[in-house]
Order: C-alpha cells, then sequence, then structure tokens
C-alpha cells in the first residue's frame, strides 16, 4: 500500500484567528492543499491533521473543515479605507487599544509657552506615552503568557483524564493520535513556526511510528535579511529553523533562489540538512474565478478601469513601497495631473512602515495620485487586476514572487525587482530594474506609461505566451518526489 501523506495544517487556523486576509504563504499552501485532496483525496493517500491542545499531538480533521476556514479569511467582504486612514489602521496596530492619547489640557497650555519650550515638553509626553505602552504591552504579554500556560495545563490534565477513562473502558490509550505507518508523511507546508516544540513533536512521532518529515519552505527572510523583520519574528523565527531543519528527511522550496538560500544558510550555521533542497512548481491564480461584477466589488470605490497601476502586497519595508512612492512623486512633478495614472497599493499594513505611512498622510498620497486598497477579498483581487494598465513588484527580498505569476495570470504585464527569485517569478514576459535605484525604476515605470502602443503589444505578447502553471503540478512533484524517496529507502534496507 502506498504511504499516506499527513498535513498538518494547523498554521492555517492559527493563522486565520489574527488576520483578515492570507498572505501568500496561506495562498500557496491552501492550492496545494485543494489539488492534494483533488488529486489523491479519494485514494485516502491524504490526511489533514490539527495540533491537540498540548501542542504534542495530532488531530485528523475533515477536508470540508479547512476548506471552510480559508474561505473565511479569503471572502469576507470588507469596504477599503479612506487614504486618510491608513497611518491609523498602522498606530492601531502597533500601540495597545486602552492606551489614552494626549491630554487636551497638556495641548492647551503648550499652545501657549514658547516654541523652545513647547518642542522638548511634547517630546517629554511622547516618549512618556511610549514608555507607558511598552510597560502595557509587557504587561499584557506576561499575562497572556501566563494564561496560555494555565490553558495548556488544564488542556493536558482534562486530556490525561479523558485517556484514562478510555484506557480503562477499552483499553485504548492512543486513540487521540492519528493512525500513522512507517513510511508515512507528516508535511508541514505552511507557517508553523509559533510551535515551539515541534521538533520534539516529530522526533518522538519519527521513533514512535517510523514517519518520514517533510516541510516546504517559502524564504528565509528572517533569517537573511532580519533587518526588515519584526524582531520576535526572527527570534521564533531562528529558533524553529534551528531545532527542524535537522530532522527534515525532504525539503521543498518555492523556487531555486530559495533553495539556494538556505543551503548557504545551512552552510554557514552550522546545519545539517538530509539531502539537497528540492524546488517544486508553484501554480498560478488563486480560487475560484468569478464575475468581476459582484455586489461587493460594487460598493469599494475602485479607480477607474485603465486608470492606474497596481502593486499587490503587505505594506512593508521589505516589499520596497517607499521606492514607487519617490517615482510617482517625480512623475507628479514633471508630468500634467492627467497624464500620471493613480498607483493602487493593494494589501495591508504590517511592519517597519510608519515613517513611510505618516509620508504619505503628509502628502495627502499624492493628492490622490496614491490610493490605498486595504485587505481586499479575493474578488476585489480580480477586479484590480483586470482593470490595471499593468502592475509593479518593487520587492528587495523574495523567496517566490506570486503577485508576479498573477498579474501575468491576468494577462498583465509586470515590472519587477530583478533580485532574488523574482526573475524566475516573471521569467522572460516581465521587465525588470535594480529595485535600490530610483533612476533605474523610473526609467522603466516611465516608459511603460508613455508608449501606450508599446504597452498594448506587451500585453498582447503577455496573454499569448504565458503559460500557467497548475496547482496539480505542484501536487504532483511533492508526490513524486517523496515517493521517489520512499522507494530509495527501500531498496537501502532490501540491500
Amino acid at each position: 500500500m502506498s504511504c499516506i501523506f499527513w498535513f498538518d495544517v494547523e498554521d492555517m487556523f492559527h493563522y486565520a484567528r489574527s488576520n483578515a486576509r492570507p498572505s501568500g504563504i496561506q495562498r500557496v499552501t491552501f492550492q496545494i492543499y485543494a489539488a492534494m485532496q483533488h488529486g489523491y483525496g479519494g485514494t485516502g493517500r491524504v490526511r489533514f491533521v490539527r495540533h491537540g491542545p498540548d501542542g504534542q499531538s495530532l488531530v485528523p480533521i475533515d477536508w470540508e473543515v479547512l476548506e471552510r476556514t480559508f474561505s473565511g479569511i479569503a471572502n469576507a467582504s470588507t469596504v477599503a479605507p479612506e487614504p486618510s486612514t491608513a497611518r491609523r489602521i498602522e498606530t492601531a496596530s502597533r500601540m495597545p487599544r486602552y492606551l489614552p492619547a494626549i491630554p487636551r489640557a497638556l495641548l492647551r497650555v503648550a499652545s501657549y509657552v514658547p516654541d523652545r519650550i513647547r518642542r522638548p515638553l511634547l517630546q517629554f509626553s511622547v516618549l512618556q506615552l511610549r514608555a507607558l505602552a511598552a510597560l502595557l504591552t509587557f504587561v499584557l504579554n506576561v499575562i497572556i503568557t501566563l494564561s496560555e500556560a494555565a490553558a495548556r495545563g488544564l488542556g493536558a490534565a482534562i486530556r490525561m483524564r479523558r485517556d484514562e477513562r478510555r484506557k480503562a473502558n477499552a483499553g485504548n490509550s492512543t486513540a487521540f493520535a492519528p493512525p500513522m505507518r512507517p513510511d508515512d508523511v507528516l508535511i508541514v507546508l505552511g507557517s508553523p513556526w509559533f510551535n515551539a516544540g515541534y521538533a520534539a513533536l516529530v522526533d518522538r512521532l519519527r521513533r514512535e511510528s517510523g514517519i518520514r518529515f517533510a516541510v516546504l519552505v517559502h524564504d528565509i527572510v528572517p533569517l537573511r535579511r532580519p533587518e526588515w523583520c519584526d524582531r520576535e519574528l526572527v527570534r521564533v523565527f531562528r529558533a524553529w529553523y534551528s531545532s527542524v531543519l535537522p530532522v527534515c528527511d525532504t525539503i521543498f522550496s518555492v523556487s531555486r533562489a530559495t533553495a539556494d538560500d538556505l543551503e548557504r544558510y545551512a552552510a554557514s550555521a552550522g546545519t545539517r540538512l538530509n539531502g539537497r533542497v528540492q524546488p517544486i512548481p508553484i501554480g498560478t491564480g488563486f480560487g475560484d474565478d468569478a464575475s468581476p461584477a459582484r455586489p461587493e466589488c460594487d460598493k469599494t470605490g475602485l479607480p477607474e478601469p485603465g486608470s492606474y497601476v497596481l502593486f499587490v502586497s503587505t505594506i512593508e519595508a521589505r516589499k520596497n513601497h517607499s521606492l514607487l512612492f519617490r517615482v510617482w512623486r517625480k512623475m507628479v512633478d514633471e508630468l500634467p495631473a492627467d497624464e500620471v495614472p493613480t498607483l493602487v497599493f493593494a494589501g495591508r499594513v504590517g511592519w517597519l512602515v510608519s515613517d513611510l505611512m505618516q509620508q504619505l498622510d503628509n502628502a495627502r498620497y499624492l493628492n490622490g495620485k496614491i490610493r490605498f486598497v486595504s485587505d481586499p477579498t479575493d474578488a476585489m483581487l480580480r477586479q484590480l487586476y483586470r482593470g490595471c494598465l499593468f502592475t509593479v513588484f518593487p520587492s528587495l527580498f523574495e523567496g517566490w514572487g506570486l503577485p508576479v505569476t498573477e498579474s501575468l495570470a491576468f494577462g498583465k504585464p509586470c515590472i519587477a525587482s530583478n533580485r532574488t527569485s523574482v526573475p524566475e517569478a516573471g521569467g522572460p514576459l516581465a521587465r525588470y530594474f535594480d529595485p535600490e535605484s530610483l533612476p533605474d525604476a523610473y526609467r522603466v515605470i516611465r516608459a511603460a506609461i508613455d508608449d501606450r502602443a508599446g504597452l498594448a503589444a506587451w500585453q498582447n505578447r503577455v496573454v499569448r505566451e504565458f503559460h500557467p502553471v497548475s496547482w496539480d503540478e505542484a501536487a504532483a512533484a511533492i508526490v513524486r518526489c517523496l515517493d521517489k524517496s520512499a522507494s530509495a529507502a527501500v531498496e537501502l534496507i532490501s540491500h
């Protein structure tokens, strides 16, 4: 009998609890899950599991549960905020909601004192409030940590009592765990680094069941470029990968660039890998296609088709939105307003961009020449892709570049960064620039805007020549690799 693929999908539920929209990782993993279920679910080879309350056991779940969870974050209706609310969105995500504003009385007093005193006074007040925010956040995190520890202890006690009853009644002490067999494969495709004890879980399952373990690496940005990430993520990410990589039997990656990056990092960190990292083909497109005339799309106030350039991405430092802000500022200064297309940022506000959001707010989003569409649904994204002149993707570091292939799949040209994996995603149909060079980015983008006939010809070429990769191909590549490694292991044992 062929081995069974057990997909650990706990990270999807963990992500859905605190995020309104899927990121690229959730999109990629769900599409692979769906392809696996469609292609192999009927054979019994594909199973999905979540974590038990202690994080050290696995519970089987039905495909329909996972499907509903992803659909909930991909298709829930939303309304795009006005540009002036963008900075408030990020501020709310960074500071405790209970933190008071600067007292109005202090502001009234400050308005009457000389400027040389007013500025230090206000700066002192802001610093005091920031210190209070940091203290309250620390206390809150301690309370949450203690509460979670207590909940885990209670969950373990409940589970122990339940298992004792089951053992007394039926002599079965392992009913909570799925029936894994030797050579079955536990596969992690998503972002499970929130579970600090994951390596211990895998090690125990390998000893008890003889299973193999495979992981898909999307990128290692926190390890290679920690300056673009939240400090806590860097710590958690490093700890997770340093403990998990040595117990991986197979490591997949979303691109050749990421495979090379991981192998170089492992060598420099002294981390042992059990074989070469295997890139897999990444599919194009997302979700079930639908008419762009959905009612929810009509309420969002999206720009008119053909009037804008699109950038789909979380707004964070690594994605390099600030470069496009400078490009559009230069165009607004040099061209008549009606010749400058609107630049649409579609995504959510991430980390390390407070200065950029303040600049956009101060500039009134270049008087409307930049628009921010927050947390767009899949239906809204389809409408945005279909209506844009072309897309841009200036990221400084990527594991793959999903918005690039999405753009090409919708028949839209893409002007993108020439760094890391992005040229793998765009191939010969995209055009590239140095993401650290304003003149180079301006030259390539301005050329596409000025030459509308050339842009139309380029778009026609994309429509004719782009060959989308199906998610079935990604699933099949994973199955082939794992089946091949299983056959090699059996042959080695027989000899």
